[in-house]
Order: structure tokens, then C-alpha cells, then sequence
């Protein structure tokens, strides 16, 4: 399966990709609390992310837009106020009923982002008709390369615990866990290089 970095072209079509792949991701629907409406919130967050990470050149493709792991480089994985203010002109009505605890919820998972320096995997998702295929583990393929070749240990967070088991085959380890207010729990996990 061919991987590429993912170029301007493919912001629509992966942000599209990724609204599916995390329709049922347990903090999405939690953020999203909507279903219906979760889709069209969930594009417009994936659209911001994939505009927003391109540009730092860690972020891979299938050739068939299947999958994508979009990576932040080291002390780069905040957004900006300007980030963050384009931000909540695209998705702040999908959260404005429940915005206290939304906010309240991130603000606890971003406390505990390491201070460390680390290569931070901000979103991985596959088409779910393509799951099980290896997608996944193709697209996270050059940036754990990149963590290896740097020296670098790596970061994630996931809200879904059969992601664990995939997370460890590619050698990243529980480090915490979170239970958002009145929502789901989330994971956090680490990687040394190898």
C-alpha cells in the first residue's frame, strides 16, 4: 500500500474520511453530543486539523485516501490563538449547549500533555470499511519511523480501548487515564523510540 504526505488536495476528501472513521469514537459523540448533526460538526473539526497540521510535513496518507495519521512536531502540537479562534467559528455552535463542560473536559486532557519533548500523534483514523486491512498501521508507519530516526518518543490520546491493544503492537504503552465529566474515559499513551 502506497503512503504519502498529505498534500492541500486532500484536505476535503480526508476530512470527510475522518468524520466517518470517528463518528463513533466514544469523545467525539461526546463533544458532538448531536448524532445527526455530529457528521457535519465533525468535517468542519477534521478540515481545521488537516489545515493546520499539512503544513508541519508529518502528516500521511494512503494513496486512496483510506487513512491518515496526522503527527504534530515537537512543541508544535498547540494551536495558536488564530488556530484556535478559526477554530471556534467552524464547530463552536456544534458545542455551544454544552460548552462549560466541554471545555472543562479538554482543559483536563490538555493539562496533561507532556512537557516533554515528544512527537505528539494528534488523529489517526481509517475508513471503516477499510478497517482491519492494515490501513492503520501503514499511515502511523512514517511518523513512528521519524520518532525512531530523531530519537524522539511519541504521544497520543484515544477515547476507545480497543484502540489499546493496536496502539501496543506499534510499541506505545497506557501512561493514564482520564474520565471526561460525565463522559467517556480517554487514554493516554507514550512511546519510546526504538
Amino acid at each position: 500500500m502506497a503512503v504519502r504526505p498529505v498534500r492541500h488536495d486532500d484536505v476535503e476528501p480526508l476530512a470527510a474520511m475522518l468524520a466517518r472513521s470517528f463518528h463513533d469514537d466514544p469523545v467525539t459523540a461526546w463533544v458532538y453530543a448531536r448524532e445527526q448533526r455530529r457528521a457535519h460538526w465533525a468535517l468542519r473539526f477534521f478540515g481545521w486539523q488537516l489545515r493546520r497540521l499539512r503544513d508541519q510535513d508529518v502528516a500521511w496518507t494512503s494513496e486512496d485516501r483510506a487513512g491518515a495519521a496526522l503527527w504534530a512536531l515537537p512543541e508544535r502540537w498547540r494551536e495558536d490563538t488564530r488556530e484556535t479562534l478559526a477554530l471556534l467559528r467552524l464547530t463552536l455552535p456544534g458545542v455551544l449547549p454544552r460548552l462549560p463542560r466541554v471545555l472543562a473536559g479538554l482543559g483536563q486532557v490538555e493539562a496533561r500533555h507532556p512537557t516533554e519533548r515528544h512527537f505528539y500523534l494528534a488523529v489517526l483514523g481509517v475508513d471503516p470499511g477499510r478497517q482491519g486491512e492494515g490501513v492503520g498501521s501503514q499511515v502511523i508507519r512514517p511518523g513512528l519511523d521519524l520518532c525512531d530516526a530523531e530519537r524522539m518518543p511519541a504521544y497520543l490520546e484515544t477515547g476507545k480501548e480497543r484502540n489499546l491493544a493496536f496502539y501496543g503492537r506499534h510499541g506505545f504503552e497506557v501512561v493514564d487515564r482520564l474520565d471526561l465529566p460525565k463522559g467517556p474515559p480517554v487514554w493516554f499513551l507514550w512511546r519510546e523510540p526504538r
